[in-house]
């Protein structure tokens, strides 16, 4: 290792603020145990306590009708397409009242940019969700969503988060922020909100006293120099507001995308991301783990490249599902990753809050619960295989593991 890379995460461990240069300085660098072990200096810095967390809840995309077209998204469809849904009020409340069943306190709720439906079809919804289940969150509507609403209903920003609030909407997630640059957003999707406007909605979200988590989607066509000017915007929000709680990186999974044909990025690449992250983004308290697209192995093995969270357990998930990458793990599995990593597991809410008994009472029985399952048939796309793809890891990171 370098001595300047070195003098860079001393500098960081220390709880000093990196540069945009340095930033760029690590993410270009190949010293993943170092960069690694930085992380997880900060990390314990960050998060003293014994615990390490997760939540239970449930991805509920309510429509896949979409009128912007992104190459990654193997999810979407264009309206009046023959595969194309919008979930009844009856089947999204089933589905809520299973999660609720199954020990959960949330539901991420997202679909695509539906072209017709007004503001007030949006309340109904969310309404009726908070009367049937006044205690569930509601962590509902990506900014690009949300940006769409503005345009469909011609009312501003604003206005429309209030609305919105009012209603029952309980927190933002950070859906749609793929790369935080209008070069890289232009050359993957069309029609779709583009970087200032993303960060506004997160904005104006903040001022309303919301919270919201935010996202990086990498190893598309970005490139090291974008992804830290992504959390260098990201960074200087969350200085402004203050309110994102959370954040998240993932690779691009390409498989039944237009940009099939670029590799997917390993397990190596992603451990290097999110460490980075964990360095830069000195002001967001959580970094999760991202085991849905990498798996149980390199799921658990984040907690020690920045992570101190394990993310949902989400009992459906569909949009990585439908780009071929299905991981099944169980809460069982995921509080045992925790514990192999020396923590004890927590299940929290959104705001990083417990929400439940320590120690727990004798005799509780936690439950098998099968997670992360497709939608159901006749929501999902009929030429996706939904079949569980081994976990795939890079030779260097084998290496250095052995």
């Amino acid at each position: 290792m370098s001595s300047a890379i070195q003098s860079i995460l001393d500098k960081a461990t220390q709880g000093d603020r990196l540069s945009f240069d340095e930033g760029l300085a690590l993410i270009s660098s190949h010293d993943l145990p170092a960069i690694g072990d930085a992380a997880h200096r900060v990390t314990h810095r960050l998060h003293p306590e014994l615990f390490r967390t997760y939540n239970i809840d449930r991805n509920i995309n309510y429509t896949n009708i979409c009128t912007a077209v992104c190459d990654f998204c193997a999810f979407y469809r264009p309206p009046k397409h023959a595969e194309g849904y919008v979930l009844s009020k009856e089947e999204l409340h089933q589905k809520i009242a299973e999660t609720v069943e199954l020990g959960g306190d949330q539901i991420l709720l997202q679909g695509g940019l539906h072209p017709h439906y007004k503001l007030e079809w949006y309340e109904e919804m969310l309404s009726g969700i908070k009367s049937a289940f006044p205690q569930v969150n509601i962590h509902g509507f990506s900014p690009p969503e949300i940006y769409h609403f503005t345009k469909v209903n011609k009312l501003p920003l604003k206005t429309i988060l209030e609305r919105l609030k009012e209603a029952g909407l309980g927190s933002l997630p950070g859906g749609g922020g793929e790369i935080l640059v209008d070069r890289v957003r232009k050359e993957i999707t069309r029609g779709k909100v583009l970087t200032d406007d993303w960060l506004d909605v997160h904005r104006e979200w903040h001022k309303l006293g919301g919270k919201s988590t935010c996202t990086m989607m990498y190893g598309h066509v970005e490139t090291l120099a974008e992804r830290i000017e992504h959390l260098e915007r990201l960074r200087q929000l969350q200085d402004e507001t203050g309110g994102f709680t959370a954040f998240i990186c993932w690779s691009f999974q390409p498989d039944h995308t237009e940009m099939a044909h670029i590799p997917p990025a390993g397990a190596f690449e992603y451990l290097k991301t999110q460490a980075v992250a964990r360095l830069y983004l000195d002001n967001i308290p959580n970094i999760q783990s991202s085991w849905v697209t990498q798996g149980e192995k390199i799921g658990g093995l984040a907690l020690f490249y920045g992570a101190n969270d394990m993310g949902s357990l989400m009992i459906e998930e569909n949009v990585v599902a439908q780009a071929g990458t299905v991981h099944h793990l169980t809460l069982a599995t995921i509080r045992r990753l925790i514990e192999d990593a020396g923590y004890i597991p927590r299940q929290r809410n959104v705001f990083y809050e417990y929400i439940d008994q320590y120690p727990p009472a004798p005799g509780t029985t936690l439950p098998e619960l099968p997670l992360a399952r497709p939608a159901d048939d006749h929501t999902a796309c009929a030429s996706t295989q939904n079949t569980v793809v081994p976990m795939k890891a890079d030779n260097e990171l084998l290496t250095i593991l052995n």
